[in-house]
């Protein structure tokens, strides 16, 4: 086999371990680069590659029906060794696929170690090598230095992220709780579901929106990415908004009532052993004091342990339509990436996604070759389409099924569009892998 380079990748998050694990199985001298565990951003506390930080879901299964279902299978279809990972470590989550974090970002760290030709450099990067080929997947808690540095040949942008509170599985009341996926059966569920009556509620409601918050610097200018907005600024659009967010109690009946409840927050297993649970959609900003006082009015969590207070943070991303092409490259002659959340793309999945497809495009440069066309009626390349289309008011992008292009189908029956598009983006993405696989 013909000797390959040496490749450069910044970033051992799960965009930097799947690129890093794609180009070093293709035989090329990776050096993987990374603070841990000498050092650790805010959000990181643990040594291991992959680590998840704000949930340890990663959204639904479902295909054909949610667009980041869809966008898994595509990456299966592609070979992730992340999504791999995470098929090996779930945990029971209804549709969703969740996992043991530590079982998950061990498996993946396990895998990277095993690729003798990964040098794993642990120290901070400050500037970019431009004379060898890399990927730049830091993150969006990129380091200050870095951050300056890829400021000075991108433009950058920021907003706010934030990460759920964890509690202890055996400090959950369950006289007050019940168990059960929304529209399933009693009993037989993955969550599970902490009821409030109206005035609990109320009280609940007003000591939210009049709770202390963490101080951080910069947000005054509220910032904040919706997928993961604070409940507490969520509560001030309205008493009910949380009614219809992550308190929405419909589908979920109470087997002491025999109905659904007036609100209800639901709780996710954090690990296989169901020792540690996430209070799912409740991402916040609040001290931590407040948040043992706050949350506790649960009844389910009048005595809850927290495991892990939730935290907000800065999270950079890059003006991506101003640098980047589809492909994921730094515009002009340098074979420089960028891959992860720091290119506007949003999420654990399109982060990963963006990991892989820019290591595939890499390969297939320093090969000679022409790089892959991301087709747009895929989601994985509605989002590489999405960051390198111009806009003005650019912001991050969860995968979703209005970024791909319509299909022919009855208008008001969404099921059928979203099956067909789900359809057609597997069809289109089983070629593309057909492609990859002949070069490879």
């Amino acid at each position: 086999m013909q000797k390959r380079k040496t490749v450069n990748v910044i970033g051992g998050g799960l965009a930097g371990s799947e690129a890093a694990y794609y180009l070093a199985k293709r035989g090329y001298n990776v050096n993987l680069y990374d603070i841990k565990p000498n050092n650790f951003t805010p959000a990181h506390t643990s040594k291991l590659y992959g680590e998840l930080v704000c949930s340890n879901s990663l959204k639904s299964n479902d295909v054909y029906g949610n667009a980041c279902g869809l966008l898994k299978q595509e990456m299966r279809v592609m070979g992730s060794m992340v999504i791999d990972c995470a098929d090996k470590t779930q945990v029971p989550a209804g549709n969703a696929l969740a996992v043991d974090r530590e079982q998950f970002a061990s498996l993946i760290t396990k895998n990277l170690k095993e690729q003798k030709n990964i040098n794993f450099i642990c120290e901070e990067v400050t500037q970019i090598d431009f004379s060898v080929p890399t990927i730049i997947a830091t993150g969006p808690l990129t380091t200050s230095a870095l951050c300056e540095h890829i400021k000075s040949f991108t433009g950058a942008f920021y907003f706010f992220d934030a990460a759920a509170p964890i509690v202890s599985g055996d400090s959950i009341d369950m006289e007050n709780a019940f168990i059960c996926d929304r529209y399933g059966e009693d009993g037989k569920g993955d969550y599970i579901n902490c009821p409030m009556d109206k005035s609990t509620y109320e009280l609940f409601y007003n000591e939210l929106i009049n709770a202390k918050r963490a101080h951080l610097h910069d947000f005054e200018s509220a910032k904040v990415f919706e997928g993961c907005m604070p409940v507490e600024v969520m509560a001030q659009r309205g008493v009910d908004t949380l009614r219809f967010g992550p308190l929405k109690p419909a589908g979920l009946t109470d087997p002491k009532t025999g109905r659904w409840p007036y609100a209800c927050l639901q709780l996710r297993k954090e690990n296989t052993a169901g020792s540690a649970y996430n209070l799912v959609g409740f991402q916040t900003n609040l001290t931590f004091g407040e948040q043992k006082r706050v949350f506790s009015l649960f009844p389910a969590l009048k005595n809850a342990e927290f495991i892990r207070y939730g935290v907000m943070h800065k999270n950079t991303f890059i003006d991506a339509p101003l640098s980047l092409d589809k492909y994921f490259r730094l515009k002009g002659d340098y074979p420089v990436y960028f891959a992860g959340q720091i290119t506007g793309v949003e999420g654990y999945v399109e982060s990963t996604v963006s990991g892989l497809m820019a290591a595939i495009n890499l390969h297939f440069e320093l090969s000679g070759l022409q790089p892959i066309d991301w087709d747009s009626r895929t989601v994985s390349g509605a989002l590489a389409c999405y960051i390198s289309t111009p806009n003005s008011n650019f912001q991050p992008m969860n995968a979703n099924f209005g970024i791909l292009p319509p299909v022919t189908a009855d208008k008001k029956n969404k099921e059928l569009k979203k099956r067909l598009a789900a359809e057609r983006a597997l069809s289109v993405i089983e070629q593309i892998s057909k492609r990859i696989k002949e070069n490879e």
